[in-house]
C-alpha cells in the first residue's frame, strides 16, 4: 500500500498541498541565504571599525561555512533517524540565536564562533529541506521543486544584500545580523505548524503514531487512507546500523565520490565568487555601495539561474543541464575578471554569472537526494553538503592569504573559471552508471547495514 502511495505521489498530479510544503521549504531556505551570506555584505564595516587584513577577514567568511559543514555532517544525518521536521525546527533556533547574538559581538573572535554556531542551524536546515522538498514533488516536478528551494537561497541573499545597504548606512553592522536572526525567529512557527514530516520517513522508521501521521498526509493530499502499516522490507536493527559506510556499498560508492568531489569543487569556487566579490570590486575602485551592489546582482541572477534549471530539468536529464551550467559559468567567471574596469560590463556580467553559478549549486542539490533511498537520503544529502563545505571554507580564506600575499582578484577569477569547469568534467563519471540518478536510487544497500 505504501508502494502505491509513493508511485501516486511519483507519478500523480501535484496537489496544493505538495505545493504548499515545498513552499515553506523555499520560505526556509530565503531565510537561510540571508543568513549565510550576511558576513559578506558587512565585512567591509566589519573589517573596517576592528582594522582588519584580508586573512582575518577570510576566516570569518569561513567560519559560518564552517559550522554548515559540521550542521550538515553532524546534525542533518539524525533526521533519517528521528524526523526531517525535528531537524529543521532545532536549525532554525539554533541559527536565529546565532545571528542575534552575533550583533552583540565585541571582537572579530566572538563574531567567528558565533558564525560557527549559526552555521550548525543553517546546514542542518539546508540539508533536511532539500530532501523534504523533492520527497513531496511527483517525478516529474522533482529536479524544478528542489531547484526552487535553491531559488529561495538566492532571494534571500539578494534581500539580505538590498537591505544591507540601507540598514549599514542608517544603524550600522550589527542591525544586519540582529534583523536576520529576529527574521528566522520568526518562521520557527510558521515551520512548526505547516511543515510537514516526510512521508518516506514514516513508512521506513516508523515513529510514535507513524499510521495516524501517514492518514493524516494522505487526507491533505487527497488520497485514500491506508488501514495497515505494510511490511518493512528491512529489519528495524539495520536500519539503525545503516549510517556513512552504507553510501560507499555496492554501486553507490562511485556516484558517492563523484557527488562529494563535484560539492567541493562547486562550492569553492561558487563561495569565493559570491563571499569576495563585493569586497574585490570595492578594491578594483568602486564605491562601497556599488560594491554590494555588484554582489546582489550575482544574487538577482541566481533568482533567475536556478529557476531555468528546474525547468529545463523537467525536459532534459539534469546531469546534462548541470554539465551545461557548469561549463557556462567558467567561462563567465574568467569574462568577468577582464571587466571590472568597466562599471556597466562588469554588473552585467555579474548578473549573468549568478544566473550560471546559482544553478550549479542547485542542480548538485536536486541530482543528489535522487541517489539515495530514503532511509539515507539526509545523510547522503547531509554527507556530499558536508563536503561541498570543506571547500567553501578553504576557498575565502585561501583567498584572502593570497590577497596579501600579492595575488591580483583577476588571477583568482580566472582560477575559479577552471575550477567550475573541473566539476563539469567530473560529472562524466556518472555517464551509463544512471545519470539521472533514478537506477541508483533504486540499489539496495542492506548488505552495508
Amino acid at each position: 500500500m505504501s508502494a502505491d502511495l509513493r508511485a501516486v505521489l511519483d507519478e500523480g498530479p501535484m496537489t496544493r498541498f505538495q505545493w504548499r510544503a515545498i513552499t515553506v521549504c523555499v520560505l526556509l531556505n530565503t531565510l537561510d541565504g540571508f543568513d549565510v551570506l550576511v558576513m559578506s555584505f558587512t565585512g567591509k564595516s566589519v573589517s573596517g571599525q576592528w582594522s582588519l587584513g584580508s586573512g582575518t577577514l577570510g576566516l570569518l567568511l569561513s567560519s559560518g561555512l564552517a559550522g554548515m559543514a559540521l550542521g550538515a555532517l553532524l546534525i542533518a544525518p539524525r533526521a533519517d533517524r528521528i524526523g526531517r521536521r525535528p531537524v529543521i525546527l532545532g536549525g532554525l533556533a539554533t541559527a536565529a540565536l546565532g545571528m542575534i547574538v552575533s550583533s552583540l559581538s565585541q571582537n572579530w573572535q566572538q563574531l567567528a564562533l558565533l558564525r560557527v554556531l549559526t552555521g550548525l542551524g543553517i546546514g542542518a536546515v539546508l540539508a533536511c529541506s532539500n530532501v523534504i522538498a523533492g520527497e513531496f514533488a511527483s517525478r516529474r516536478w522533482r529536479g524544478l521543486a528542489v531547484s526552487l528551494n535553491s531559488t529561495g537561497y538566492a532571494i534571500g541573499a539578494t534581500v539580505g544584500g538590498l537591505s544591507s545597504v540601507a540598514l549599514i548606512d542608517h544603524h550600522g553592522w550589527r542591525s544586519v545580523f540582529l534583523t536576520g536572526g529576529l527574521a528566522t525567529l520568526s518562521v520557527v512557527p510558521l515551520a512548526y505548524f505547516f511543515l510537514p514530516e516526510s512521508l518516506d520517513f514514516l513508512f521506513t522508521r516508523r515513529p510514535s503514531r507513524a499510521l495516524e501521521r501517514i492518514n493524516t498526509l494522505a487526507r491533505q493530499m487527497r488520497h485514500p487512507e491506508l488501514t495497515e502499516l505494510p511490511a518493512v522490507g528491512v529489519e528495524k536493527d539495520q536500519l539503525r546500523s545503516a549510517g556513512f559506510r552504507a553510501l560507499f556499498a555496492g554501486p553507490l560508492r562511485r556516484p558517492t565520490l563523484v557527488l562529494w568531489g563535484a560539492f567541493f569543487l562547486v562550492m569553492a569556487a561558487f563561495y569565493f565568487v559570491t563571499s569576495w566579490t563585493p569586497t574585490l570590486l570595492v578594491e578594483a575602485g568602486m564605491s562601497s555601495s556599488q560594491g554590494l551592489t555588484g554582489g546582489t546582482l550575482l544574487n538577482v541572477g541566481g533568482i533567475f539561474g536556478t529557476a531555468l534549471l528546474g525547468t529545463l530539468a523537467a525536459r532534459f536529464a539534469l546531469v546534462s543541464v548541470l554539465r551545461s551550467y557548469l561549463f557556462v559559468a567558467g567561462a563567465l567567471v574568467v569574462a568577468f575578471a577582464a571587466s571590472t574596469d568597466t562599471l556597466a560590463l562588469a554588473f552585467c556580467l555579474g548578473a549573468v554569472i549568478g544566473v550560471a553559478v546559482n544553478g550549479c549549486i542547485a542542480g548538485l542539490y536536486a541530482l543528489t537526494p535522487e541517489v539515495y533511498s530514503t532511509r539515507l537520503r539526509a545523510t547522503g544529502v547531509g554527507a556530499a553538503i558536508s563536503v561541498g563545505r570543506v571547500g567553501a571554507i578553504i576557498a575565502p580564506s585561501a583567498a584572502g592569504w593570497l590577497l596579501d600575499a600579492g595575488a591580483t582578484p583577476r588571477t583568482l577569477y580566472v582560477a575559479t573559471g577552471i575550477v567550475f569547469a573541473a566539476a563539469g568534467v567530473l560529472l562524466f563519471a556518472l555517464r551509463g552508471q544512471a545519470a539521472d540518478g533514478q537506477q541508483v536510487a533504486s540499489a539496495r544497500v542492506s548488505a552495508a547495514a
